[in-house]
């Protein structure tokens, strides 16, 4: 990268893949639908949020590629058994949309997009 010195132009800003009409919009989503769900606890909300992050790290774009070794510090989760139980509690309350990879070497997929939480 460039440089930028007085008088020289300024290096070019990465695009996104996907602009981000609204990057508020799952956290606002989510935090509305949990409100009256007595199902979800502060380890969904924590898990949530750390997912939101890396979501909105990677410009925006669904899915949310990651590994539990990496969202878990982010959440404050310490067992991998809770991790992979409040990840599959919040695709089958309708949060998210999982799909693991079963495969250590390739990230699993996460979709937060609302467009994407009616398919399965």
């Amino acid at each position: 990268m460039k440089s930028v010195w007085p008088g020289s132009p300024a290096p070019e800003a990465k695009v996104p893949a996907k602009p981000v009409e609204c990057p508020t919009q799952p956290l606002l989503w989510f935090f509305t639908a949990i409100r009256r769900d007595p199902r979800i606890g502060p380890s969904h909300i924590a898990l949530y949020a750390a997912l939101y992050r890396r979501w909105l790290e990677q410009a925006g774009t669904d899915p949310v590629l990651g590994y539990s070794h990496e969202l878990m510090p982010a959440a404050k989760l310490c067992s991998s058994g809770t991790y992979h139980r409040v990840l599959r509690e919040l695709h089958a309350y309708g949060y998210v949309r999982y799909v693991p990879s079963y495969n250590r070497l390739r990230p699993s997929q996460i979709f937060l997009h609302p467009e994407s939480r009616g398919r399965k």
